[in-house]
């Protein structure tokens, strides 16, 4: 029993919070967990930048409305989970996925939530379980699947590393130099194929 985990930002979708930099005009929000391997020192930093510029839930939700997923995912998601089922493992938040998964045709997401005050001010954010993409990949194993991950960033090694068939897709040169036993690729084309030979 097969199981394909992925990645959402950078695999399927645009990094959400570099789309709102660029909205924003806060160049300091593009660091994403490309760059930045621990999340709970990325969000803390990140909720200190909004909070300071005034910003809230809102104005990136507003973003996001504008986000449409990269050319050509929902096709490789649509022939993968033809194939096989297939749950998208993310760092991100309800608030922030669910017009996402709208446009992706509402496949399954386990990701996180945030916690957000009267006024729009995003307070805290709650993560689903520490380190979830790795826990829930070894939970999966535990009840009897097979999984194949694929991501693009460091948060995503640790799945990758777990499963018995995982990619790099899409990552940065230095994540892939410092990785060079994974197979890396860059089209929706090679991935699948990848993802085919191992279901078989």
């Amino acid at each position: 029993m097969n199981i394909v985990c992925l990645d959402l930002e950078g695999v399927l979708v645009p990094e959400i919070w570099i789309a709102f930099a660029e909205a924003s005009g806060i160049p300091e929000l593009k660091r994403t967990t490309r760059d930045e391997p621990d999340y709970d020192k990325l969000m803390r930093w990140r909720i200190g930048i909004l909070k300071e510029h005034g910003l809230g839930l809102k104005e990136i939700q507003d973003t996001i409305a504008t986000i449409d997923p990269i050319p050509g995912a929902k096709e490789f998601l649509d022939e993968l989970r033809s194939l096989t089922q297939v749950i998208i493992i993310s760092d991100t938040f309800t608030q922030f996925a669910t017009p996402l998964m709208k446009k992706l045709g509402w496949p399954t997401i386990f990701c996180n939530s945030l916690e957000v005050a009267e006024n729009g001010e995003i307070t805290e954010f709650k993560m689903r379980i520490e380190n979830s993409k790795l826990t829930t990949v070894k939970a999966l194993q535990s009840i009897g699947y097979e999984t194949i991950a694929s991501g693009d960033s460091y948060n995503d090694l640790g799945m990758i590393k777990a499963s018995k068939a995982g990619f790099l897709f899409k990552s940065t040169d230095k994540i892939k130099a410092d990785n060079p036993e994974l197979p890396a690729f860059e089209d929706y084309e090679e991935l699948l194929a990848a993802i085919k030979k191992e279901l078989n």
